[in-house]
């Protein structure tokens, strides 16, 4: 369903006279699909921070933990069957990719934490802003880390 989109989009593109741009996001397609779903998990991840913050008024700590289980979940998701196509044989492979994947956004996790806290709680600095912030540099961690750790591409054995 993706791809029967995205094609359809391209082609609108292609009709409006931007053929080169289409031409470009194919040849691009996997970076260009992780922008989008990784746009669309820091709007998700935000959004979870914010209902959880402003609405709801669990800490800021919290907030963030529960708001980033939300967007891990999502990001594993998409970025498997969307992003890197990822395929896996057995139960102990899906294992391993899911315990790559998590243990990477831990680490950014970590990151994002220590960035809202030391800013925010500790600086007073506005959270909603450091928390855009805090998604800029863990999106740009997690590409490095799905592209080469997590759902790199099997080697065919001959």
């Amino acid at each position: 369903m993706i791809d029967k989109l995205e094609e359809f989009c391209l082609k609108i593109l292609e009709k409006i006279h931007l053929k080169k741009l289409a031409d470009w996001y194919r040849k691009h397609k996997e970076g260009m699909r992780y922008l989008i779903f990784g746009a669309l998990t820091t709007i998700v991840n935000i959004i979870a921070y914010a209902v959880l913050y402003y609405l709801f008024h669990i800490s800021n700590a919290v907030s963030n933990i529960l708001a980033w289980i939300i967007g891990a979940t999502f990001a594993y998701i998409t970025n498997k069957l969307y992003v890197f196509n990822s395929k896996v044989n057995t139960k102990k492979e899906l294992l391993k990719e899911l315990v790559y994947f998590y243990g990477c956004r831990l680490l950014t996790l970590a990151i994002d934490e220590g960035i809202m806290i030391v800013a925010v709680d500790k600086l007073g600095w506005n959270a909603l802003l450091m928390k855009i912030i805090a998604n800029i540099i863990v999106i740009i961690l997690n590409f490095v880390f799905s592209k080469i750790l997590i759902f790199k591409k099997q080697d065919k054995k001959v």
